[in-house]
């Protein structure tokens, strides 16, 4: 039996470049000496999120765009050194445009990058919008990954899971509800709704599932932590909750695949001519 042990990181990351790599240099060592070997860590957190996602929002220069073969990616890289690690930025593009984007890492290099599809409300007026979804291998095995509002839509994850994701990994910068907020983060709507489409897209594809997430406050928005690990049959095995934490869990997934997949196989028997 392989066993992997991974984590999923609920924390608050702001603009400051410096500050968000001393979080994220202690989240890694911190998963490191507890034996992680894949790590996600939330949406934008290098540089931070949007201070709002009103039209009418106020003035806001965004987070720093950074290059996928700039410096700071590479200083990502040396932190990460054995583990997998799994970031948000916001991504420079050679054709000049920016992305929601977020990066795989180890200390060999970039292994993957993903920039975001689907924008919820004004989000479009800082980030362009990414096309496709795709996995890719790594040491611990192939993985898929999305941005927040991408976890909506089932197409996402079922791209991933066609393309042999093993693992999906959604990085979040998730509010709690925009009306009616709950003032306990527990009881909030769209926390229920980011639980929820944890555990299905995980479920509907028989994949294990890391989501990382933001917490705290950032401009007008609360983010509802909740940062969670799920195995194929949509159960969560860890969860931070709505505050700061690491969510760690470990499973051998080639086994957890085969026996959520065995009897009934959801990619198996799928009748894509029907639909």
């Amino acid at each position: 039996m392989s066993t992997l042990r991974m984590a999923a990181v609920s924390a608050e990351f702001g603009r400051d470049l410096e500050e968000d790599f001393a979080i994220a240099e202690r989240l890694i060592k911190e998963a490191g000496e507890q034996g992680v070997r894949l790590l996600a860590l939330p949406e934008a957190c290098l540089g931070g999120y949007l201070l709002s996602l009103d039209d009418d929002r106020e003035l806001d220069e965004g987070p720093p765009a950074l290059a996928l073969d700039g410096p700071e990616i590479r200083r990502l890289t040396a932190l990460a050194g054995e583990l997998t690690v799994v970031a948000g930025y916001c991504e420079a593009a050679a054709d000049g445009r920016q992305y929601n984007s977020v990066v795989c890492v180890t200390g060999d290099g970039v292994l993957g990058n993903h920039r975001k599809v689907h924008q919820p409300l004004s989000e479009d007026a800082s980030y362009a919008s990414g096309d496709r979804f795709h996995a890719f291998d790594t040491p611990v095995g192939r993985i898929g990954m999305m941005i927040c509002y991408d976890k909506a839509f089932p197409e996402s994850a079922r791209a991933l899971a066609l393309d042999g994701a093993e693992i999906g990994v959604c990085v979040s910068a998730w509010p709690g509800a925009r009306t009616n907020a709950s003032a306990d983060l527990e009881k909030d709507r769209w926390k229920r709704r980011f639980d929820l489409f944890d555990r299905a897209r995980a479920l509907e594809n028989q994949i294990v599932w890391l989501s990382a997430n933001q917490a705290g406050t950032f401009g007008s928005l609360r983010f509802v932590g909740s940062a969670k690990v799920v195995d194929p049959g949509g159960e969560i095995l860890a969860d931070t909750g709505v505050t700061s934490g690491i969510a760690v869990a470990e499973l051998d997934v080639a086994q957890a695949l085969e026996t959520a997949r065995r009897s009934m196989g959801h990619l198996r028997d799928r009748r894509p001519e029907t639909y």
